[in-house]
């Protein structure tokens, strides 16, 4: 028999993709066009310093590429397969736990390590300009792989034991955060309350944004110890993961009943998500007669609780910088920052509430169900845009409204950049509403044709939010070649215009077509995947 069989089916299949090019390629034109921004950024800036800002920039964001493509990209692959039923026919066969477990990796890690390949050339560049060392990119280049295998192994081991795709993201997240975030804050809490200058760096080890910062040659030089022993323990969590998910696999693929302890727990949580028998008899009847759809997206009551909960949260660190640093904390960069802060938390929380009730119900195939009821398709989509409304309606006018008043005050304490402060702020609430009206409409047609409801978010997000910013920074390169040439550079009017127009533009291009794709073809996109050929999450199940 062969060994790691279905590895070695994967890396076939795989390489028999269009996509597995097509995303190395693009990639690489990502990291390209990315390096000429960062490198016309700093014209007139000598060689070297361009280079090694270059590097530092690139290495950055391929650090957090890292981070996030591996985990999203395992966080449901085992989990997916318990709900479909296809992983306990794999176990009637002679494969082992390790054999499904580095299958699965295979799949699904395979375009996303491929795409962090094609950005080391790009990344040597800054070798030939003179500002890195041979020893500073090898490093680099080492950390940033150990840490693709890292984020790869959380997601697997997480899927290993769930179930639910929203509780696999959710504890592929907390995990994220216990083993990358736990230690370094208990660190810097020591050093905050501790005695002076009592800092612990063995806490950071576990963390691979330290090993990331120790690959530069400075610090390298003064902590060669503390770079290995970080790649090592990293790359030995990442293993002891692996092994991990190995074992569990084959033990909870099974449906078994539920503990006493854990279905109490579960009894518990769905009293506080849903409330008792009568309050949810009350609040049923109360929404059905307004559209079920609106019910059906708004069963879990506490979704709004949750969003005032973030913006508390925000306005306690808000008080409490206020409180320490008095009135430079109404200093304007602060409230920009704070304002760039709470309206991006609340677009991406859009973008995955929007359509996470469509593309679950398309994944199970209830929707067939809905379209063959007397729901029109007015119905459905008005429920959707319900639930949503009363979720984050009140939230938003209440971030603009504080918003409005904050730069109010800000520009009373810098008169010189009233017409700025207020211009920004005008600006950033129009875009909030925009925004999220195009979202809501982008996120619920997408979702109909989206593999995944993860998909579905990511390519919602990518039109509306990420597009607008591109756009931007394609014009301010060619701003900072045309101030090279010696035309002189335009001020922040400029640049905040181009901002608010890229925004409107992709707001009314996204939005307009989906509104017109939802209320048109609503149904043509909802059997679209039934005209796809589908195969199975491992071929070999299905």
């Amino acid at each position: 028999m062969t060994f790691l069989p279905i590895v070695d089916r994967e890396l076939r299949v795989t390489a028999r993709r269009r996509g597995t090019y097509l995303t190395r390629m693009a990639m690489a034109l990502i990291a390209i066009v990315l390096g000429v921004f960062v490198y016309v950024a700093g014209a007139g800036r000598p060689p070297q310093e361009r280079g090694h800002v270059l590097f530092q920039a690139l290495s950055f964001l391929c650090l957090l590429y890292c981070l996030a493509a591996g985990r999203r990209s395992t966080a449901d692959c085992l989990s997916e397969e318990k709900r479909e039923g296809t992983l306990g026919l794999l176990f009637l066969t002679d494969l082992k736990g390790y054999d499904v477990v580095c299958g699965k990796l295979a799949a699904t890690s395979v375009n996303g390590f491929y795409g962090l390949l094609a950005v080391f050339p790009v990344l040597a560049v800054p070798l030939l300009m003179g500002g890195v060392t041979n020893g500073e990119f090898w490093r680099m280049v080492v950390v940033l792989i150990n840490t693709c295998l890292f984020s790869l192994a959380i997601g697997v081991f997480v899927s290993s034991f769930s179930r639910d795709s929203r509780q696999a993201f959710g504890a592929n997240f907390l995990l994220f955060l216990l083993l990358v975030a736990a230690l370094p804050a208990c660190a810097g809490a020591v050093a905050a309350l501790g005695a002076p200058h009592r800092f612990i760096p063995e806490l950071l080890l576990a963390c691979p944004f330290y090993s990331f910062y120790l690959s530069f040659d400075a610090p390298y030089t003064g902590l060669k110890e503390h770079f290995w022993i970080s790649l090592a323990v990293v790359h030995g969590l990442t293993w002891l993961l692996v092994v991990l998910a190995c074992m569990i696999v084959p033990r909870f693929w099974q449906d078994k009943p539920a503990p006493a302890g854990r279905k109490r727990w579960r009894e518990l949580r769905q009293a506080v998500n849903y409330g008792g028998a009568a309050k949810r008899k009350v609040f049923r009847r109360r929404l059905l007669d307004v559209n079920a759809i609106y019910w059906l997206a708004s069963r879990a009551r506490m979704k709004p609780l949750h969003v005032w909960l973030f913006l508390g949260l925000m306005g306690g660190w808000w008080i409490s910088g206020w409180m320490s640093a008095g009135r430079l904390w109404l200093d304007v960069t602060t409230g920009v920052t704070m304002a760039l802060i709470v309206n991006s938390a609340l677009k991406l929380w859009i973008a995955l509430e929007a359509g996470q009730r469509l593309a679950e119900d398309q994944k199970a195939g209830a929707l067939e169900l809905l379209l063959s009821t007397r729901l029109s398709v007015q119905d459905i989509l008005r429920g959707q845009l319900l639930a949503l409304r009363r979720q984050f309606l009140v939230p938003v006018l209440v971030v603009i409204v504080l918003e409005l008043a904050f730069m109010w005050v800000a520009a009373g304490e810098s008169p010189q950049f009233t017409a700025k402060i207020l211009t920004m702020s005008i600006y950033g609430s129009v875009m909030l509403i925009a925004d999220a009206v195009a979202l809501s409409w982008v996120a619920m047609a997408t979702a109909l044709t989206a593999q995944s409801p993860n998909h579905a978010s990511v390519s919602t997000i990518t039109r509306v939010m990420i597009v607008p910013w591109l756009l931007l920074g394609a014009v301010a390169v060619i701003a900072n070649i045309l101030a090279w040439l010696g035309i002189p550079e335009p001020g922040w009017k400029f640049y905040l215009g181009w901002w608010f127009a890229f925004g409107v533009l992709a707001d009314g291009v996204f939005g307009f077509t989906a509104h017109w794709q939802l209320t048109r073809n609503f149904r043509e996109l909802a059997l679209k995947r039934f005209s796809r050929n589908s195969s199975g999450s491992l071929g070999l199940a299905k």
